[in-house]
């Protein structure tokens, strides 16, 4: 699927190049120890400034998804599951990815998945499969 890429920042750039390593990077505050996404320089949680890439277990759990039909550009080969991943690290920690590998029928809430990483160009897109 053609996808678009991120431009590239200091705060991101190790989350989306963080899987040439086989790493998924998620940002978390020294001072209060919460993990968050997007990365950003100050902790939302405790306006912190010490807050740095980490690299986390990458696995977690669907917590919502959508199966897509619609062929937005005549390239894109749908269905395909645009999920809301929650990690294992702590509670509320999600972002949107996409489910891979299974029958898009075969998505539930609550399936657990690991995370993989699909290199294009300069970046690692953390998609997510079964565990």
């Amino acid at each position: 699927m053609p996808r678009k890429l991120p431009a590239l920042t200091g705060d991101n750039r190790a989350f989306w190049q963080g899987g040439e390593n086989n790493a998924l990077l998620i940002h978390r505050c020294s001072a209060c120890t919460r993990y968050f996404h997007p990365p950003s320089p100050v902790c939302p949680a405790c306006n912190s400034f010490e807050v740095g890439p980490q690299a986390v277990s990458g696995k977690g759990q669907v917590a919502s998804f959508t199966i897509n039909h619609q062929p937005w550009t005549p390239e894109l080969q749908e269905p395909f599951v645009i999920a809301i991943v929650e990690l294992v690290e702590q509670a509320g920690l999600r972002f949107v990815s996409n489910i891979e590998g299974i029958p898009v029928t075969d998505v539930f809430i609550g399936m657990p998945v690991r995370v993989h990483f699909q290199q294009e160009d300069d970046v690692w897109l953390p998609l997510f499969v079964k565990d």
